[in-house]
């Protein structure tokens, strides 16, 4: 697609239909996420009352501005990666965010008493040797990818996402003591920065 693409686009529009595709593979889950995250966290409340309103089918002004800020800093980034790299960045990016949201599962318990969407994935991670597996393939892939794709630039694109993933689990972990299916979608956006943002800086 990127490789079509770049051959009838500039790079701004070529950026926003390379996100939307992105955001499309996950039907905006992941978006819907972001938002209702931020309406939880940002709102200052207790435990129990982020994860009342983490819940809220409602999204309200933070989870708004947390979803525009997540997709313009996406195209915004694409859009200024290098001709040559910009497909490599695009494959890693979605893996990045996958593995970010396995690590999650990995380290954190589920938040609420009850299960949820999101637990539905728990069973196979059951047993100490499974969970360690586990998390060393979602920790090893994307800088090992990053690295077969683009050298040096996209193995560090890996471990910083990695980076916001270990910083996101520990704002979970002291929030809200656990994950949800919100902090998922968060984790795995938050994640698909990483690899744009250091091709950018690299370049």
């Amino acid at each position: 697609i990127v490789y079509g693409l770049q051959r009838l686009l500039p790079s701004l529009p070529l950026a926003a239909l390379l996100v939307v595709g992105l955001v499309s593979v996950s039907r905006a889950m992941h978006l819907e996420g972001v938002a209702d995250t931020a309406d939880g966290f940002l709102s200052s409340r207790t435990r129990e009352r982020i994860l009342e309103i983490m819940k809220d089918s409602r999204t309200g002004a933070m989870g708004v501005i947390a979803v525009v800020l997540v997709v313009v800093l996406k195209v915004s980034l694409l859009a200024t990666v290098t001709y040559s790299m910009l497909w490599r960045i695009v494959l890693l990016t979605p893996l990045a965010g996958r593995c970010a949201l396995v690590t999650m599962m990995v380290m954190l318990p589920y938040a609420r008493s009850g299960g949820g969407l999101a637990t539905v994935f728990a069973p196979s991670l059951r047993g100490r040797a499974r969970r360690r597996l586990t998390i060393a393939w979602a920790v090893v892939l994307p800088p090992a990818v990053g690295w077969l794709l683009a050298g040096w630039t996209g193995c560090v694109g890996g471990a910083v996402a990695l980076a916001f993933c270990l910083l996101f689990v520990a704002v979970c972990r002291r929030r809200i003591g656990g994950y949800t299916g919100d902090t998922l979608g968060a984790v795995c956006e938050l994640a698909e920065l990483g690899p744009a943002l250091v091709a950018v800086t690299w370049a």
